[in-house]
């Protein structure tokens, strides 16, 4: 649309609004996988998935700085989107591994809900943190207050509160109009992602080898240390998987409410457009012949 020079634009209020009830969604859905984890299985496995949750986005945020030239809030932009996660990658591996046989933990979903918001709110902290390095106290308000990371601890809350019965209430809502919604605001995604490409050029060839390589580097680090702490080969594969995601959906939605002056060109499409085929196409194989061979 945007190549043939398309006007076709979802208006700003509207935009706005599928950003906040998608962030609820997800974290309704996500609270309630976790009210029916078992608590003594998924700990470790929990306890990994917050460090891994808050290193991927420190990790981001710094090598961005080595290898690109972009400013705080475009870096944290990003931290926030690679620290989180991927729904459809996240499904993807599954049915992958599932397919060759391989048995994964049901706890999986509730690591998933884990971390996706530990690298939105961290990715966030280290945008603002530049502008206000003298203002600590203000500055962890503004992170935690804002809108995007109160919808989703608040969503993951409720659910975890409401349980799947109380969810069933407002599942027609939050469940049934959540594809439309989603395609929506995917749309709109693609036509800023569009008319933004040239940020990507000139953020220059770092941030392509970083959005190649890094899922690769982190998704091996996450198979290795899942399998030391005794998940099984497959559900490692997708644990590493979740850590070489980026996410798409809560990510963008956040970074629109709380970083609005960051570039869409950047984050859209270096996690859509990079990342995410990359995965699909070569992460899954590979992190699956990885987790064979160690």
């Amino acid at each position: 649309m945007v190549a043939v020079r398309s006007h076709l634009q979802i208006p700003a209020q509207v935009y706005e609004f599928l950003s906040i009830f998608l962030l609820l969604a997800i974290g309704l859905k996500g609270g309630v996988a976790l009210r029916g984890a078992q608590i003594d299985e998924v700990l470790l496995p929990a306890a990994l998935s917050v460090a891994f949750g808050i290193l991927i986005p420190l990790a981001v945020y710094f090598v961005l700085k080595a290898l690109t030239k972009l400013d705080s809030i475009n870096r944290g932009a990003l931290a926030a989107h690679y620290g989180s996660t991927s729904l459809v990658t996240f499904t993807a591996g599954l049915v992958f591994v599932e397919q060759a046989g391989l048995q994964v933990e049901a706890y999986l979903f509730t690591l998933l809900a884990i971390m996706e918001v530990p690298g939105i709110i961290i990715g966030i902290f280290l945008a603002k943190r530049a502008a206000m390095r003298n203002a600590f106290g203000p500055l962890m308000h503004e992170v935690f207050t804002g809108k995007s990371v109160v919808l989703l601890v608040g969503g993951i809350v409720i659910g975890a509160v409401a349980g799947s019965a109380g969810y069933q209430q407002v599942e027609p809502l939050f469940g049934g109009l959540f594809a439309g919604a989603l395609t929506l605001f995917l749309l709109q995604l693609g036509i800023q992602a569009g008319k933004s490409i040239k940020d990507i050029r000139s953020a220059g060839f770092g941030l392509l080898l970083f959005a190649i390589a890094f899922p690769i580097v982190v998704g091996s680090a996450a198979v290795a240390s899942a399998q030391a702490i005794g998940m099984s080969e497959g559900g490692s594969v997708v644990f590493g998987l979740l850590c070489a995601s980026a996410s798409y959906i809560a990510a963008p939605a956040a970074v629109k409410l709380s970083l609005p002056e960051a570039q869409p060109g950047l984050y859209i499409t270096t996690s859509l457009g990079i990342t995410f085929p990359l995965n699909l196409l070569v992460g899954i194989p590979y992190l699956a012949w990885f987790a064979s061979v160690i």
